[in-house]
């Protein structure tokens, strides 16, 4: 069994990750579009463009961390080493020279932009392919991302309720200054959780290669996953649908609800439900089928859009708690998700005898860059397509942004429900794959 505190440890190298993920993902278009004065369309391009490179990197990234053999292990060496350079990238990516022109400003963007994403994929996977291997039990690796993914959540609330007021205080009039400044205390913060996960956590399931495997070998067995196949069409889908929501919302308060003063009340609702439903995954997933639940959260957020969409504008807080409601049972689906990841591993093994921790998380990851590239990009195109301005009030611009922050998520999440109808590895096949293994022995005797 892994101890509490452990687990804890776990998640806060996930809390570290969302102090920048979340900032990202919320905040960032904004960033660019409304204090750096880039254009949305070209904004939308840059992400795309720069997420899909930086997507490439993750199998490759995965295999290094499958090939590393350290007095640590092959995935924790990562937290220590990569933590402040993570860290000193993030704030980069929040620091626009006003001297440049408008082309330099957005040349800066993408060299500073593509720079954070890739130390946060040299530190995310190594981190996410850690989670598969400090326990074998199918029952533990829910209860470990449970705790992932509320300590994640937590760092995504402390970023929507303190980040904008953080911004307004240290920048003193200054929004440019405000966003760098609190991006510093922010990234000095996660390089330290980074530093208390690596001291924290044990790997305890090890490699069944003890030399490492040639990465063209890896890629030959992998592609025999057809389980991993599925979780990777999931992941795409699925988060095309939320990075679309999440990074209209500021939009949707702004420009649709007619309450940029409610901005972070309104994002921190949402991570609120988030942390609550990543604490109920555990219990539920306990009790019930995990794929069966899995597709009944995805269909009920899906409605909850619908919803969303058919409300009055001025229905405050008829919009507030459909996005809190939106988040809870979203969220609750994503630790189930990442533990099939792990099983996932389990039965790449069972199939062609080589375990592949940190490529098959990699691989799946790079799935889920694909899908944020599409949200950002789609979100960035879609808003020029509506002939978005800055700070003007348009009534067919505020239709757009509606039907994009609702109808959207609500398109994917019905696919990700249609997909996992192929994902086959419930709880009876894993304890059995598992046993054919001798998972349980290996790790007792790590």
């Amino acid at each position: 069994m892994v101890s509490a505190k452990e687990k804890i440890a776990y998640g806060l190298g996930d809390t570290a990750s969302n102090f920048i993920f979340q900032t990202v993902m919320l905040f960032l278009t904004f960033y660019y579009t409304d204090v750096v004065g880039l254009s949305a369309a070209a904004v939308g391009s840059m992400f795309l463009l720069v997420r899909i490179f930086d997507a490439i990197t993750d199998p490759l990234m995965g295999s290094l961390a499958d090939r590393t053999r350290t007095r640590w292990g092959s995935y924790r060496p990562y937290l220590l080493w990569l933590a402040l350079p993570f860290a000193l990238c993030s704030v980069l990516a929040f620091t626009s020279p006003q001297w440049l022109p408008e082309n330099g400003k957005l040349i800066y963007a993408f060299a500073t932009y593509a720079l954070l994403m890739l130390m946060y994929t040299a530190i995310n996977i190594p981190y996410s392919a850690l989670g598969g291997v400090m326990s074998a039990e199918s029952s533990e690796r829910v209860s470990i991302q449970s705790y992932r993914f509320v300590f994640a959540m937590a760092g995504g609330l402390l970023v929507t309720s303190f980040m904008l007021p953080l911004v307004e205080w240290l920048g003193e009039g200054n929004e440019a200054l405000g966003y760098q400044r609190a991006m510093m205390v922010m990234s000095a913060v996660g390089a330290m959780l980074f530093l208390l996960c690596f001291l924290g956590t044990e790997e305890r399931v090890p490699p069944s290669n003890d030399a490492p495997v040639a990465y063209r070998s890896q890629l030959a067995a992998l592609f025999k996953n057809d389980q991993c196949r599925v979780l990777c069409l999931v992941a795409i889908v699925l988060l095309t649908g939320m990075v679309m929501r999440n990074t209209l919302a500021l939009y949707y308060v702004k420009y649709v609800l007619q309450r940029p003063e409610s901005a972070t009340l309104f994002v921190t609702a949402g991570m609120i439900g988030s942390i609550i439903g990543c604490a109920l995954a555990n219990p539920v997933a306990k009790r019930l089928c995990k794929i069966k639940v899995y597709i009944g959260l995805q269909i009920i957020s899906a409605c909850l859009c619908v919803i969303n969409f058919f409300i009055p504008y001025d229905a405050w807080y008829a919009a507030i708690s459909l996005h809190f409601l939106w988040g809870l049972f979203l969220q609750m689906a994503t630790p189930l998700l990442w533990s099939k990841i792990a099983d996932v591993v389990d039965y790449g093994e069972f199939k062609t005898g080589l375990r592949m921790t940190g490529l098959t998380y990699s691989t799946v990851v790079f799935f889920i860059k694909v899908g944020l590239a599409l949200g950002g990009a789609l979100a960035g195109w879609l808003l020029a397509f509506f002939n978005y301005q800055a700070g003007v009030f348009n009534p067919d611009v505020a239709q757009g942004i509606v039907t994009l922050f609702c109808i959207g998520p609500a398109v994917a999440s019905i696919g990700v429900a249609i997909i996992m109808r192929w994902y086959t590895l419930d709880d009876q096949t894993v304890v059995s794959i598992q046993n054919a293994l001798g998972l349980t022995t290996k790790t007792n005797n790590a």
